[in-house]
C-alpha cells in the first residue's frame, strides 16, 4: 500500500478523540463527524482524560481545546504537546477561543505534520472544518489565518516568497509539512548539506534574523501558510 492509499484508509475509516469540557460543544463536535462519517473514539473534559483515551483508543487525531479545568489557562495545550511526546506523530487539532500566538508557535515548533490551530468560531463552517480535520489526519498542517496574520504581524506587504528560487520553494513546501531536513534532502535528491544552505537563504529572504533562534522555521512556515491559504 502506497502513501496515498494510506492516507485514503486513514480518511474512510477515522477515530478521533475530543478534548473539550464544554458539553455543549462537545457534543455538536461529534454530531458533526458523525455526520461526515468519522467516528468519534472517546469524549473527555479534561488534559489527563486526553493522555488515557489517546492511548486506550490509539485515534487518527485528536481536537483539543486550549483552556480546560482546573485553571483554563492552557491545560488543554499542554496535554496537546505531551500526546506529541508520547506518541510522536499524532496528528493534533487545537482549537481555542481567542488567537494565542505563544500557543500555537510552541504547537507548531514541535513539528508543523499532521498539526492544526483554528479558532472555534470556525467550526460554524462545517465544510471548512471537515476538510481541516481530514487534512490533518493525514499529516497536514492547517492554521487560522488569524493566527498567521498575527504571527507574522501583518507588515508585509507584496508577496513575501516573491524572492525565493523554485527550489527554495519546494524546500519551504516540504517544510510546511513538517518533513525534516534529512527527509527533504531524500526527497529532493540533493544532500543535507544542499537542504541546510536553501533553508538558510530562506530565512535570510524572508527577514528571520539568527537571534529568533529555533523560531525562524516556524516563522517561515507560517509565511508559507499564509501565502497558500
Amino acid at each position: 500500500m502506497d502513501e496515498d492509499e494510506d492516507r485514503a484508509a486513514i480518511i474512510e475509516g477515522m477515530r478521533v478523540v475530543i478534548a473539550e469540557d464544554s458539553v455543549l460543544l462537545r457534543e455538536g463536535l461529534v454530531r458533526l463527524l458523525d455526520d461526515a462519517g468519522i467516528e468519534t473514539a472517546a469524549t473527555v473534559g479534561d488534559g489527563p482524560g486526553l493522555l488515557d483515551a489517546v492511548d486506550e483508543h490509539e485515534p487518527d487525531l485528536a481536537i483539543v481545546d486550549v483552556r480546560m479545568p482546573p485553571s483554563f489557562t492552557d491545560e488543554g495545550l499542554r496535554a496537546a504537546l505531551a500526546v506529541r511526546e508520547r506518541r510522536p506523530g499524532t496528528p493534533i487539532l487545537v482549537l481555542s477561543q481567542y488567537v494565542e500566538e505563544r500557543y500555537a508557535t510552541e504547537l507548531i515548533g514541535g513539528g508543523a505534520e499532521g498539526v492544526g490551530y483554528l479558532l472555534k468560531e470556525r467550526v460554524s463552517d462545517v465544510a471548512d472544518f471537515i476538510d481541516a480535520v481530514r487534512r490533518i489526519a493525514v499529516g497536514g498542517t492547517v492554521i487560522d489565518p488569524e493566527v498567521i496574520g498575527q504571527l507574522l504581524g501583518r507588515r508585509r506587504t507584496g508577496d513575501p516568497l516573491a524572492a525565493l528560487t523554485p527550489r527554495e520553494h519546494e524546500v519551504l513546501a516540504l517544510m510546511a509539512q513538517g518533513r525534516s531536513n534529512g527527509a527533504i534532502a531524500r526527497d529532493l535528491v540533493v544532500t543535507e548539506g544542499a537542504v541546510e544552505k536553501h533553508i538558510s537563504n530562506i530565512f535570510m529572504k524572508l527577514g528571520l534574523q539568527p537571534a529568533q533562534g529555533g523560531h525562524r522555521r516556524v516563522m517561515a512556515v507560517l509565511t508559507y501558510l499564509g501565502r497558500n491559504s
